[in-house]
């Protein structure tokens, strides 16, 4: 996936790109909106936490150091005597522990940071612009950043490569 983003001058040409991503079969739950609080929205789909805050890099960073602990721990356990026997089992307990440890003690500390990369559009947005994050395939960025750039000359898009979670979607009914 790629993420598209970009600043807008104001609602209605958010309204707009929006309107012509759900035209070419962009899902709604894709396109992310940011204001200025007092702002109003509307139809337009705000960005929820993961897209607001530092949730998901910190859960990575979380269960990748959590995981390397828990392994440390688990090697350092099989020094032990009697526990050699269950080797592989204590090396994949401690393991995956860290790591879900890991993931949830900085999950708690990744919701309350703002994005790293969201800070660099603080400013535009006081001043009332839009910031709309865009997730798309990869093999349709190209076309959809055209017409984007043909139709709304004035969105100032930036381009970020961006890998979701590998947690799976729960389908729509």
């Amino acid at each position: 996936m790629k993420r598209i983003v970009m600043l807008v001058p104001d609602v209605d040409t958010a309204r707009k790109i929006t309107h012509e991503l759900l035209s070419e079969r962009v899902p709604e739950k894709h396109i992310h909106v940011i204001a200025r609080e007092g702002t109003p929205m509307e139809d337009l789909h705000e960005a929820g936490l993961a897209e607001r805050t530092d949730l998901l890099p910190a859960l990575k960073r979380g269960a990748a150091v959590g995981g390397a602990t828990g392994l440390l721990a688990g090697l350092a356990a099989l020094a032990f005597p009697g526990v050699a026997v269950a080797g592989g089992a204590v090396l994949l307990a401690t393991t995956l522990a860290g790591s879900a440890f890991g993931a949830w003690a900085s999950s708690l500390i990744g919701v309350s940071i703002p994005s790293e990369e969201l800070r660099k559009y603080e400013k535009a947005v006081e001043e009332g612009q839009l910031l709309m994050m865009i997730d798309i395939p990869k093999h349709r960025a190209e076309e959809l950043i055209a017409l984007i750039r043909n139709h709304h000359p004035e969105a100032d898009i930036k381009e970020v490569e961006y890998f979701p979670p590998p947690i799976p979607e729960i389908p729509d009914d």
